[in-house]
C-alpha cells in the first residue's frame, strides 16, 4: 500500500479530513507529521530564509519530519478558491518551495487548485495523481463524494458542537463548552494554522480557558455571519481566508462577547493589511476590546501569558460593571 504524507502544518487544519477521506478511499495509506516541537520548527527554520513568515517555516519543519515515512507528499498549490480573491504566494508556490529547501523529501503531489481555471475540487482528481497511482475513475468519483461529506461535517461539527478542530482532530473530549468556571467570553481569532498550532501558540486556548475564559472560535460563527463580517469592515474580500481574521474580527467586534484576541504572523503580509483593518474597526465606540498577538519563533511563553493576563483582567472589569 503507497503511504501518502500530509504535514500537520497550514492548511491541513481546514481540509485533513477531506484530503485523509479521499486517499484512504483511494486505496493509499495517509501518514501526518507529529505534532509541532522544537525540534520541528528548529529544523524547519533552519533551512529558510529569516524573512520567511513563522507557519511556513513549521511546515517546512514537518516535511522534513516525514522524510523516510511516507512514498509521496501531498502539497498542494491553492491558487484561489474564489473569484477575484487572491492567495498568499506561499500558498502560490508552496511545492516549489518545499522541492527547493528539502532536496531529500519524497515526490510530491503538486496539485493545482484553482477557480480562475475551473479547477474548483479541493482534492487532487484521479487524473491529477495518476502519474503515481493507478488512475481508477469510478473509484474516484465515489471517494470525492465520501471526501465531501466527511469535510461537510467536519464543518458542521465546528459550528455546532462547540469543538476546535484541535479537538475534533485528535478525537479529544470538547473542551470549549461551558465548564462552570467561566467569568466571561474571549473570542479568538486568526488562521487556523496559528491559532490551533499549540506549540507557537503555548496551548493559547487552554491558556484562556484556564484564565476563566469561555472561547469561542472563527469556525463557530458560521461562513455567511463571517462573510458579513468582511463585507462589514473591508466591503468586499480581497484575500483568500480572509473570513478568518476580517470576518471573524467584524463579527465578534459586535457580538455578544467581553473581548476578542486576534493571533497574526510577524512578516505575513496578508496579516499585516488584515489586522491593521480589524484594529481600526476595533476603535468605533461601542466595539469590544480587541488584543493583537504577533508570533514567531521567539516568541516567548512568559510574554504572551502576561500580555493575556492583563488583557483579560480588563475585559473581566468590564463584564462586571456591565452586570452591576
Amino acid at each position: 500500500m503507497l503511504r501518502i504524507g500530509i504535514p500537520r502544518g497550514l492548511l491541513y487544519y481546514q481540509y485533513y479530513p477531506l484530503w485523509s477521506t479521499f486517499f484512504q478511499e483511494m486505496g493509499m495509506e495517509v501518514v501526518t507529521s507529529n505534532p509541532t516541537s522544537k525540534a520541528i520548527m528548529a529544523a524547519g527554520s533552519a533551512r529558510m530564509v529569516a524573512e520567511t513568515c513563522l507557519p511556513v517555516k513549521v511546515y517546512c519543519g514537518h516535511v522534513i519530519e516525514l522524510v523516510g515515512k511516507c512514498d509521496y507528499l501531498f502539497i498542494p498549490a491553492i491558487r484561489s478558491i474564489q473569484k477575484n480573491v487572491y492567495n498568499c504566494s506561499k500558498f502560490l508556490g508552496l511545492p516549489d518551495l518545499i522541492k527547493a529547501v528539502v532536496p531529500k523529501c519524497p515526490p510530491i503531489i503538486d496539485v493545482d487548485i484553482d477557480v480562475s481555471k475551473g479547477k474548483v475540487s479541493l482534492h487532487p482528481s484521479s487524473y491529477e495523481i495518476g502519474r503515481w497511482i493507478k488512475p481508477r475513475p469510478k473509484r474516484e468519483k465515489e471517494a470525492a463524494k465520501l471526501a465531501w461529506e466527511s469535510h461537510l461535517a467536519y464543518i458542521k461539527a465546528m459550528e455546532s458542537e462547540m469543538v476546535s478542530p484541535l479537538e475534533y482532530l485528535s478525537g479529544q473530549k470538547p473542551s470549549l463548552a461551558s465548564q462552570g468556571n467561566e467569568h466571561f467570553t474571549v473570542a479568538l481569532i486568526g488562521h487556523p494554522y496559528n491559532i490551533y498550532d499549540e506549540f507557537i501558540t503555548h496551548r493559547i486556548i487552554h491558556r484562556l480557558n484556564t484564565l476563566g475564559a469561555r472561547v469561542v472560535l472563527p469556525e463557530m460563527a458560521g461562513r455567511d455571519l463571517l462573510a458579513a463580517g468582511v463585507v462589514k469592515v473591508v466591503g468586499r474580500p480581497y484575500w483568500t481566508y480572509e473570513d478568518e481574521i476580517v470576518g471573524a474580527g467584524g463579527h465578534y467586534l459586535d457580538a455578544d462577547v467581553d473581548g476578542v484576541v486576534a493571533i497574526v504572523s510577524f512578516g505575513c503580509g496578508p496579516d499585516s493589511t488584515m489586522i491593521d483593518v480589524v484594529q481600526r474597526y476595533a476603535r468605533r465606540p461601542g466595539a469590544r476590546p480587541l488584543l493583537t498577538l504577533t508570533i514567531d519563533e521567539h516568541t516567548g511563553e512568559a510574554g504572551m501569558v502576561t500580555r493575556l493576563e492583563a488583557f483579560l483582567d480588563m475585559v473581566a472589569r468590564k463584564a462586571r460593571r456591565r452586570s452591576a
